[in-house]
């Protein structure tokens, strides 16, 4: 069930403060307080969607066209034509990321890779 009370609930309706990126009707973009790269943005959409597949399936072709403009602005305005990775975490036990805020986004990465980027990777290297 979705929780209207998640980090990105509250910065969609402007309680918390980020650092915005693009906004439209159906969707908005800020830079991840955590990044991992050195352009590291989130997109989400406005509509209360826990996950991808609950947006893919839930979410009108209207909302999903103004979630898709606002990634490729969002690539656009922070420079992002090539090299680089999208990705999109599902549930608390996903084999390589888990979820930790139940509102669907995408990440947008590029650039050099931070120091937390590379200590995550290494972990990852050493767990079976």
């Amino acid at each position: 069930m979705y929780d209207s009370n998640n980090v990105f609930a509250k910065i969609i309706r402007g309680e918390i403060p980020s650092k915005k990126v693009v906004e439209n009707e159906y969707a908005m973009s800020f830079y991840d307080v955590n990044p991992m790269c050195e352009k590291h943005v989130l997109v989400v959409p406005k509509g209360e969607y826990e996950n991808i597949l609950d947006f893919a399936r839930r979410a009108p072709a209207v909302e999903q066209a103004g979630f898709w403009d606002c990634f490729v602005k969002t690539a656009d305005a922070i420079g992002v034509d090539s090299q680089f990775n999208v990705f999109a975490n599902a549930g608390l036990d996903a084999p390589l990321f888990n979820q930790s805020v139940f509102h669907f986004h995408l990440h947008l990465l590029a650039g050099e890779k931070t120091d937390a980027c590379l200590d995550i990777m290494k972990c990852m290297l050493c767990k079976k």
